[in-house]
């Protein structure tokens, strides 16, 4: 019988069974493993300082409405999540439809994306995305690999000549394309976790979908061929097809799901307030103003002084009309 459970037991680490795509486990997997030369408390001091520098320089929004909601969204999805980091959830103005992550757990959602997202799915696939990269600790990881690499190429400025010179031309071709390949694994990583924390928390996995469709159709309206060649974000084609096919493969299907709330369309109509009461007068020539006749003669009135001698005569024109 002994045999038989530590058989089944070992059967997963056998076939290389990962647990970042069993939901299940969400809590109790660590999803940032990997080289890291900050501690989860120095990088909560650097995002520190990097948040007080991205707030110096962004507009923040600051209508309780609209900043509570967000903030407990985000951190309704953070309780379902992986994380270990305490999550600080902001909306700053911004017109694209995504968000901010920085190391420690700081996220800023920008405007845009709450206008872009047409449920509370959509707006909570995005976040969920934004907070698998805060529980992986992607930013400090790639920081660290990016020191390694910086140490590896120590060696290459002792070498005089041309050889040296060739050695780090081709090393500053090389390393930018396989730092944005890392940087694409992050984003797929963030896909696949993201998904997971926004089924557990209760949402329409295909929220998830949605808002990547209506974000990557923003993204081809503004980059080019060359732009898209060093994205750091895979292609949009192959995200949105794989995010389906992990809602197919690793989601199981619930009876119900939540979509949308009152709540969310509470925000959304006043974002629309805020956005219409500053509002901007359109460029361009002023339309001429209309006046009838009695009205230039109102104004002739009340800039000539009753000791005019014409005083009496625009009077008498005046209440002939």
């Amino acid at each position: 019988m002994r045999r038989v459970c530590l058989l089944a037991a070992l059967l997963p680490l056998a076939f290389g069974q990962d647990a970042k795509k069993d939901p299940d486990q969400i809590g109790t997997r660590d999803v940032s493993k990997g080289v890291n030369f900050y501690s989860i408390e120095k990088e909560m001091a650097l995002g520190k300082h990097l948040s007080e520098g991205l707030e110096k320089n962004q507009k923040l929004v600051g209508d309780k409405l609209i900043t509570e909601y967000v903030n407990r969204l985000g951190q309704n999805l953070a309780r379902h999540s992986d994380t270990k980091i305490p999550l600080t959830v902001k909306v700053v103005e911004g017109l694209d439809p995504n968000a901010i992550t920085l190391p420690g757990g700081y996220i800023y959602v920008q405007t845009e994306l709450i206008r872009t997202a047409d449920t509370e799915a959509q707006l909570a696939g995005a976040m969920a995305h934004e907070i698998a990269h805060v529980a992986s600790r992607h930013a400090t990881r790639q920081a660290t690999r990016e020191d390694i690499s910086q140490i590896a190429a120590i060696p290459l400025i002792f070498m005089g000549g041309w050889p040296g010179i060739c050695i780090r031309g081709a090393s500053s071709l090389v390393a930018p394309m396989g730092f944005l390949a890392l940087q694409r694994e992050n984003e797929a990583e963030a896909d696949l976790l993201g998904l997971q924390y926004l089924y557990k928390t209760g949402y329409d996995p295909l929220g998830m979908v949605e808002i990547f469709e209506k974000i990557f159709s923003a993204d081809d309206r503004k980059q080019g061929k060359l732009a898209k060649l060093t994205s750091t974000h895979p292609a949009a084609d192959s995200r949105l097809v794989n995010v389906q096919k992990n809602i197919e493969e690793l989601l199981k299907a619930q009876p119900q799901y939540i979509v949308t709330t009152s709540e969310f369309a509470n925000v959304k109509a006043r974002l629309l307030a805020l956005d219409w009461d500053r509002k901007p007068e359109p460029p361009g020539p002023k339309p001429p103003t209309l006046r009838r006749p009695g009205d230039q003669l109102v104004g002739s009135k009340k800039t000539v002084l009753e000791t005019d001698a014409r005083a009496s005569q625009i009077k008498e024109a005046y209440t002939k009309w």
